[in-house]
């Protein structure tokens, strides 16, 4: 006799409603760190470095907004002064910490 009819298939196929929409992707600002050391700067330099526990060209650039080849003559100038001491010596990473008494 008369047969229950199957509902009609959806007009989608099987396939997303919408299509999908790639991001452009995430942009980082540029960085705007000083490429020139000025007396503000230099003094910064040499008053706040010494006593931080670890000290790196990566660490110079961060917290003191400097490029990449200050922050390396920056490191070179204080060890010459006696200022830090020198942990790790390696062609990709530099890395010295503060000077510590004989009591530490």
């Amino acid at each position: 006799m008369a047969k229950a009819k199957a509902p009609p298939p959806s007009s989608s196929g099987g396939k997303a409603a919408k299509k999908k929409k790639w991001s452009k992707g995430k942009v980082k600002d540029k960085a705007q760190h000083a490429v020139v050391c000025d007396k503000a700067t230099f003094d910064r330099i040499m008053k706040e470095a010494p006593t931080w526990r670890l000290i790196s060209q990566s660490i110079l650039i961060e917290r003191l907004k400097v490029n990449g080849s200050l922050a390396r003559v920056a490191i070179r100038h204080l060890e010459k002064e006696g200022l830090i001491k020198r942990i790790v010596h390696h062609s990709g990473q530099l890395i010295y910490t503060r000077l510590t008494t004989a009591s530490d």
